[in-house]
């Protein structure tokens, strides 16, 4: 608990200024009381006064042009697909908004947005932040199982893989989505607590302490995105698993019938599928992994259960890299989809 407080005493202390020049000084301060964590702590402050910003110029826009350019189906791939990415890109975009735009920045930049402090909306922001966090996991899963049903089951891919079926299923998932979250309405408070320790709405000692509202909020940190984990690795497990039995019976095959390896335009297309999901996939398990390890201990840290130690510094390196995965799948298509690249130049020469 004495770290706790140490940790929220760094807090309050980054209220009074939180500028470049501020928090420089403090990470080359030769403070002898100063713990080599609590210049990581400060370091990675300093760098969010920067890197929060750029993130949403980039991020912002990128996932625009990404919705655009698929929206308009000129990429090659299936429309069910198709609807699958537009999604993620959609709720990705949302995220940028309200996590990092109307969330992080503003607790970087706390003396430029004191004026939240007077408007009491921070429940409301946390449920429908959280919500389109859900979707941007969810929706992940549901294209990795998409692509599992279009690879490992042929006698379902004509039913499931369609682009009602995708509508269906991206609608149930944000609708899901949002009803899990309405908790956080009550959660919390309607004030900005402007930092992370650990959310970023004043919640009341009662809540912090609770049995009951700290179950609720492990359950949503395992459902979100521990299980999604679990179901990502076990998908594509089983779908490289079928791929590379099949290819081993397709070569065999062809080099049986032909008497030599030709090229196979049916595994190739099978490559790039697989190729596109295990780096969505991965980049999203990647980015993620942090964030949610540290929100569960927490979770359990308040409720009494204190095995080990976790740093603060942590939690702000967990918030930077969940947040860069909202930027980083247009990435991802422009380097796995030759016609997605070739959309893309064609709207940059517009």
């Amino acid at each position: 608990m004495g770290q706790n407080l140490g940790t929220i005493d760094w807090n309050v202390t980054a209220m009074d200024s939180r500028s470049t020049s501020y928090w420089f000084g403090l990470v080359t301060a030769e403070y002898f009381w100063m713990t080599l964590e609590a210049r990581i702590y400060y370091a990675l402050k300093m760098i969010q006064t920067v890197y929060y910003p750029i993130l949403a110029i980039i991020g912002g826009p990128v996932n625009l042009l990404t919705i655009g350019i698929l929206s308009r189906g000129k990429c090659g791939l299936s429309k069910c697909v198709t609807r699958y990415l537009v999604a993620m890109s959609a709720a990705d975009l949302l995220v940028i908004i309200l996590d990092l735009i109307f969330r992080h920045i503003p607790i970087v930049y706390p003396e430029q947005f004191q004026f939240l402090e007077y408007i009491p909306v921070c429940n409301i922001h946390a449920v429908l932040l959280y919500t389109v966090t859900d979707c941007s996991v969810w929706f992940t899963v549901t294209f990795t199982f998409d692509r599992f049903v279009a690879i490992c089951c042929q006698n379902l891919k004509s039913k499931y893989c369609s682009e009602k079926t995708s509508a269906v299923v991206v609608g149930t998932v944000s609708v899901l989505s949002c009803l899990k979250n309405i908790f956080w309405y009550f959660m919390l408070t309607g004030r900005y607590s402007l930092w992370n320790d650990p959310w970023f709405c004043f919640a009341t000692m009662d809540v912090v302490f609770s049995r009951v509202w700290g179950i609720i909020e492990f359950l949503h940190n395992i459902l979100t995105p521990a299980v999604p984990f679990v179901m990502i690795l076990l998908l594509n497990g089983l779908t490289v698993r079928h791929i590379l039995v099949r290819s081993r019976g397709r070569r065999r095959l062809r080099a049986h019938s032909s008497g030599e390896s030709h090229r196979d335009p049916e595994m190739e297309s099978r490559r790039k599928s697989i190729i596109l999901l295990l780096v969505i996939s991965g980049n999203f398990m990647l980015l993620w992994a942090l964030l949610m390890v540290y929100m569960i201990w927490i979770r359990m840290y308040w409720m009494g259960y204190q095995p080990v130690i976790l740093p603060q510094f942590l939690l702000e390196l967990s918030f930077m890299l969940q947040l860069l995965s909202c930027s980083t799948n247009t990435a991802i298509y422009a380097v796995t989809q030759t016609q997605f690249r070739e959309q893309v130049k064609n709207v940059l020469k517009y």
